[in-house]
């Protein structure tokens, strides 16, 4: 899964990026996204890393629709799972005690982007 992320490449034009989209920085009202916050890590460069939303927050149903509604390549897709990993790797060892609920959230996160790694090979 990961040399599959490192061997892509964004070739299209570089897009504003959020840089940190997390459920800690999605506001809902009444079932629906109402606003995204914290901008401090935006930037220009490639949609993938705005796409780790895909594990972290959605699952199932919800995931497979977000996919289908965002027009990007497998190639996104792979680099997104590539992010994805990055950033529950740099987490789970925060298994200290107080964090031990973020640490198991990002077990999840790494099992489900593997899981869907071999579901499109």
């Amino acid at each position: 899964m990961w040399e599959a992320a490192l061997a892509s490449v964004w070739l299209g034009p570089d897009v504003w990026v959020h840089g940190d989209v997390s459920a800690a920085n999605l506001l809902v009202t009444d079932g629906e996204l109402s606003a995204v916050i914290d901008f401090g890590c935006s930037s220009v460069g490639d949609p993938a890393c705005d796409l780790t939303i895909a594990w972290t927050f959605l699952s199932g149903p919800s995931r497979k629709a977000f996919r289908e509604m965002m027009t990007l390549d497998d190639a996104t897709w792979a680099r997104a799972r590539g992010w994805a990993l990055w950033k529950a790797l740099i987490t789970v060892d925060w298994d200290d005690g107080a964090d031990a609920r973020k640490a198991a959230d990002a077990r999840r996160v790494i099992e489900e982007v593997l899981a869907d790694h071999d579901s499109v090979r």
